[in-house]
């Protein structure tokens, strides 16, 4: 599974992907910085990664997933993985931790924004860790629905499309009726914020990754066996 995340992680930085992903999350990252933190004149960086995650996972998540089964399937590549001894299971697990990478990379440069609020103030760097924390489990969530779009087409856009839709659903859900406010999955970040790691909100996240990375490999164990 090592060589599948290697291969999958430097292939977002040998092509622009990984650096516009980057990009786009940082952007969203400094200008909720500015208008939460500098505008305000406030040390609190609890909602910073609450927006990020709101506004920003929607365009990253589509962009890091959309060429992960498709583009292998559109130039002939995925014959070889479908043929190669490595489990379906491994390789779509590699795929998943290799853009996961990615989002740690902004995560640990995102890290230069607490810096700067403690250099001029001490504040408590808990929320901003259980942020991550759980801003590293609403994107595994996310990534996990482009890759089952990723997997059921072999046209990228069609793919990123279907991901921004399901996330855009997904965060109006609840506009809609609250019986589906438990499909909403920034509804399972709200903790995290706060400095506090809810049992209920990581099983939510967790469970809905679950769901849609075994109906992935479901998708590609169906595709090997037809091959």
């Amino acid at each position: 599974m090592w060589a599948i995340i290697k291969k999958e992680f430097k292939s977002y930085f040998l092509s622009p992907i990984g650096y516009v992903v980057v990009g786009i999350l940082l952007l969203v990252c400094s200008i909720f910085f500015y208008l939460t933190s500098v505008q305000t004149m406030s040390v609190d960086l609890s909602s910073l990664y609450y927006y990020v995650a709101l506004y920003g996972l929607i365009i990253a998540a589509p962009i890091l997933t959309m060429r992960m089964f498709a583009e292998e399937r559109k130039t002939g590549t995925e014959q070889l993985l479908l043929t190669s001894p490595i489990s379906i299971t491994k390789i779509v697990l590699g795929k998943l931790i290799g853009a996961l990478g990615v989002i740690i990379i902004t995560l640990l440069i995102s890290f230069g924004y607490y810096a700067i609020v403690s250099f001029f103030a001490k504040t408590s760097i808990i929320p901003v860790l259980t942020s991550m924390l759980g801003f590293i489990l609403i994107s595994t969530a996310a990534i996990s629905v482009g890759m089952l779009a990723s997997s059921i087409t072999e046209n990228q856009i069609i793919s990123a499309v279907i991901t921004i839709a399901f996330l855009l659903m997904s965060l109006f859900l609840e506009n809609i009726s609250t019986i589906f406010s438990k499909l909403s999955i920034i509804n399972f970040y709200n903790k995290f914020p706060s400095g506090i790691v809810s049992l209920t909100e990581v099983a939510g996240l967790v469970s809905f990754s679950f769901v849609f990375i075994a109906l992935t490999i479901l998708v590609m164990n169906r595709r090997r066996v037809s091959h």
